[in-house]
């Protein structure tokens, strides 16, 4: 039985990336919104560990995490841009087991969540040395992506991909066809979002293209949407 994560974040490209992240090394993910709905959600479905924003409309972090503590001792990591000192006191004070800093690289996610339930034992966790659910690999046409390796391949051929190019790569592959903007592919590789690093995600394009491409100049896997952002075609 997969282990579930709550992520409880209201920037929708966030969760997603999450998703993509802990969904891909074999968790069951959930999510909400702000903290009252992940309270309601937690009423009807249990979860193993909570990843949590501090600032999220209706309920705050802070708040969810004082009322999650009168029911439940599951641990809680903070994701948050809010990154001072007393903000991590407060967060750890309130009840929070852990702390993740915005930008963040999501494989470092992954890890604190399987920490955690190292630490805190998770009722849902094979136990040591049972077989653990594979990782779901990505496949569009002859590209296929390996989450837990962090590989990817062009017709069972290994493709050289930095980190944050394996990650615009990832979040293509996740949804075929599908048009992401240059500010979303920014917030997949830095764990933030804002129009500041679409510069960047064009250069990383542009390195993919030369790597994956028969001919870069007319690449037939990812395409650019003129005025909109980037797909992957079959």
């Amino acid at each position: 039985m997969a282990d579930t994560v709550l992520v409880v974040e209201d920037d929708p490209d966030i969760v997603e990336l999450l998703e993509l992240y802990l969904g891909g090394s074999g968790f069951e993910v959930v999510s909400a919104s702000d903290g009252a709905e992940a309270l309601r959600m937690l009423e009807a479905r249990p979860a193993d560990v909570a990843l949590v924003d501090i600032m999220m409309p209706h309920m705050n972090g802070y708040d969810f995490i004082k009322a999650l503590r009168e029911r439940s001792d599951m641990p809680v990591i903070i994701v948050s841009a809010r990154t001072s000192p007393a903000d991590k006191i407060v967060g750890l004070d309130t009840g929070a087991d852990g702390f993740v800093a915005k930008p963040f690289d999501p494989l470092e996610v992954v890890a604190y969540v399987r920490a955690a339930l190292r630490r805190w034992g998770a009722p849902g966790r094979p136990e040591a040395g049972a077989e653990e659910a594979a990782p779901r690999c990505l496949t569009v046409g002859d590209l296929s992506f390996d989450p837990e390796r962090l590989t990817l391949s062009r017709a069972g051929e290994p493709v050289p991909l930095t980190a944050a190019e394996l990650k615009i790569m990832a979040k293509l592959m996740s949804s075929p066809g599908r048009v992401f903007t240059k500010a979303q592919l920014y917030a997949c590789v830095s764990g933030e979002d804002g129009p500041g690093g679409e510069g960047s995600v064009m250069v990383h394009i542009s390195n993919i293209r030369a790597k994956l491409e028969e001919d870069p100049l007319h690449p037939r896997h990812i395409r650019t949407v003129r005025g909109l952002g980037y797909r992957i075609d079959a």
